[in-house]
């Protein structure tokens, strides 16, 4: 569809718009009018970088994508891989994914996977890159034998399948202490899959 990149500073001006009024309203109440009133710009400077709707949902999962790669990014630039591993996963199964990206933004545009193959497709090279980052950590810790897993690819994969389950699970849970104690729960079998002990990672 010749969507622009979102390297232009005034399209990501236009998505932040865009996820702004998605979090307060919901996606299905934006438009192009009510995120050109929120940058102060003629509507028709908007359609200029999103010419569709549907461009400008493109552009808000390329903006969420960006968002969560930053979960892979430690906070200390010193440490080694296993260390780095620890606390990429340990954020996986965190509150840390909502710091990003509103919870209900997300779930809004995945919903409209089921109605729009372009955003369906979209959705699912989020997901692999996601699981993509993870293996490339697990193999590298592989690598240097700091751990021993014999297809981190499936490792990942399966990491994944129990932060997705667990995440839309906990999405309806008010009491932070049953969160807690729930993801507490998951995030002990994410690292039972490459062997770890579950106290050991958090040291």
């Amino acid at each position: 569809m010749g969507r622009k990149s979102l390297k232009e500073g005034q399209q990501k001006k236009i998505i932040e718009a865009f996820y702004s009024i998605a979090i307060k309203e919901g996606i299905e109440n934006t438009s192009f009018g009510k995120v050109a009133k929120e940058l102060d710009m003629h509507p028709s400077l908007v359609v200029h970088y999103f010419s569709t709707k549907e461009e400008m949902l493109l552009g808000l999962i390329d903006f969420i994508i960006a968002s969560y790669e930053q979960i892979y990014e430690p906070e200390d630039n010193n440490v080694n891989s296993l260390q780095t591993l620890i606390e990429v996963l340990n954020n996986i199964f965190s509150r840390k994914w909502s710091c990003y990206i509103d919870d209900s933004v997300f779930y809004n545009c995945f919903a409209l996977i089921f109605r729009n193959p372009l955003i369906k497709s979209k959705f699912k090279e989020m997901h692999l890159l996601l699981r993509e980052w993870l293996r490339n950590l697990i193999q590298n810790c592989v690598d240097q034998k700091l751990i021993k897993c014999e297809d981190p690819r499936h490792a990942a994969d399966l990491i994944f399948l129990i932060s997705d389950g667990s995440y839309y699970f906990l999405s309806m849970i008010d009491d932070p202490i049953d969160y807690a104690r729930h993801a507490e729960k998951y995030r002990i079998e994410a690292f039972k899959i490459l062997g770890f002990d579950p106290h050991h990672a958090n040291q």
